[in-house]
């Protein structure tokens, strides 16, 4: 079985038993989640996609940690002008185990 969450700005398929990284949620470790914006719901023989969203359906977990993803190097550079500029940026996350789609 599986689910199409919506969180902060994406969307993402999410499935039974199986971790997920989000957008940063402010939760602490250990803590329960709930997402109510499911779009999709499959068990394999039947699927319900929502308009937009499907009613009475709902994903639970359990954050495991927050933490920060990989740098990521942005450089801008100018050519002939001298301009250079190197910045770097770690992205927030949340990974969160899903435990319970109903739908």
């Amino acid at each position: 079985m599986y689910a199409v969450i919506k969180t902060g700005g994406k969307q993402y398929k999410v499935e039974e038993k199986r971790w997920v990284d989000v957008e940063l949620l402010h939760k602490e470790e250990g803590d329960e989640v709930s997402f109510d914006e499911v779009l999709l719901v499959s068990d394999g023989d039947n699927t319900k996609v929502g308009s937009p969203t499907v009613v009475n359906a709902k994903v639970t977990g359990k954050v495991m940690k927050n933490d920060r993803k990989k740098k990521v190097i942005v450089y801008k550079m100018r050519p002939k002008k001298h301009y250079r500029r190197k910045a770097g940026h770690r992205q927030h996350f949340t990974r969160v185990m899903i435990e319970k789609i109903e739908a």
